[in-house]
């Protein structure tokens, strides 16, 4: 305890929110220093990191989709999960030398949001990641906690404060009361499901063949959860997959509306879930305290308003909700001493 009090004096501690889409670094006391994609590109069927170990995030993120034969660009984590180990281990090392460079010798205490609904097996392949990324102690922090925390919640309250967080890969929904998560349901339908549902849409409506990226970016232009003011449109460009030939279409933000449905649907249901396994008096808090949005996916138009409507309760988003389970982590960071026997952990290892 003496050492890790004297290493921490001097180690640059960091939060880092471990997304399916994006990976965000936060330095104790600077704030968010680094917000990349998660994403590596390698040596076609080797775990090769190209431009010596420094092919990832923005630049690996740019060849996706865009590859020749002998290159890949991945996705480590899957689901909020990871799915490549070793992968994700590159990655990791790659952000942590970026942030921690080598200002001092000691290496980072390093905290890391998870989803509340992985498996044991899940939370090791984390800890081992950072452990072996350089890091030289590893603590694991609730994605709905994080999140929470960094939404300016009052969680340590004996007060009812519930959390939507809709990611990339999952989505973390909790009722938490006197620091700790009372009811809490996390479901592996996101932002990564919205962009797959609109590939289905364009390739079942009109034959064309889009990728993720564009997906992603007509979400992000025309997509809604509710009824817009004034519907929108926009050009989408793709591969025709009767003749094989590039080709340009026209979509509305009513079509992907309706695409968008499904998934949205699953959000609700997993909200409601949540709620009717809530206390009694946790239930009665929430109907003066309402629920936060957070994650890139609570920016879906409409989706404040649909949540609203299919729940009863007041709905709002968090600031700057994009950035808010890595804030957390970063507030964590500052609690550190007091907080960290409340968090998993492995065994110190110098």
């Amino acid at each position: 305890m003496l050492f890790d009090s004297l290493f921490g004096l001097f180690s640059i501690d960091m939060g880092i929110d471990l997304g399916t889409c994006n990976t965000l670094v936060c330095v104790r006391g600077q704030g968010i220093v680094l917000n990349e994609p998660s994403v590596v590109a390698v040596r076609k069927g080797t775990n090769q990191v190209l431009q010596n170990g420094n092919a990832v995030g923005l630049i690996a993120k740019e060849m996706l989709g865009k590859t020749p034969g002998s290159i890949s660009a991945i996705r480590p984590l899957k689901d909020g999960v990871i799915a490549d180990f070793d992968i994700t281990e590159a990655m990791l090392a790659y952000f942590i030398r970026k942030v921690h460079g080598r200002r001092t010798i000691i290496r980072p205490r390093v905290v890391i949001s998870i989803p509340s609904g992985i498996t044991a097996v899940e939370k090791r392949a984390v800890l081992n990641s950072a452990e072996r990324a350089g890091a030289r102690k590893v603590y694991l922090l609730q994605e709905p906690m994080a999140a929470g925390i960094g939404g300016g919640l009052p969680i340590a309250e004996p007060t009812a404060s519930m959390i939507v967080d809709i990611g990339g890969g999952t989505t973390e929904v909790a009722i938490m009361s006197l620091g700790d998560i009372s009811v809490a349901e996390s479901i592996r339908v996101a932002g990564d499901d919205m962009d797959e549902t609109i590939v289905n849409y364009m390739k079942r409506t009109y034959n064309l063949l889009v990728g993720d990226q564009t997906a992603e970016r007509i979400k992000i232009e025309i997509g809604s959860a509710a009824p817009l003011p004034e519907e929108k449109s926009m050009e989408v460009r793709g591969r025709d997959m009767i003749s094989g030939l590039p080709r340009k279409t026209i979509v509305t933000s009513d079509e992907i509306r309706e695409a968008l449905k499904e998934p949205i649907g699953q959000i609700i249901d997993a909200v409601t879930r949540t709620l009717e396994h809530a206390e009694p008096e946790l239930a009665a808090d929430l109907v003066e305290n309402g629920i936060a949005m957070a994650g890139g996916g609570a920016l879906l138009r409409g989706i404040t308003e649909i949540m609203a409507a299919a729940t009863g309760l007041n709905v709002r988003l968090v600031d700057d909700p994009l950035t808010c389970v890595a804030r957390g982590t970063a507030i964590y960071l500052e609690h550190l001493n007091e907080w960290k026997l409340t968090l998993e952990s492995d065994e110190e290892s110098y």
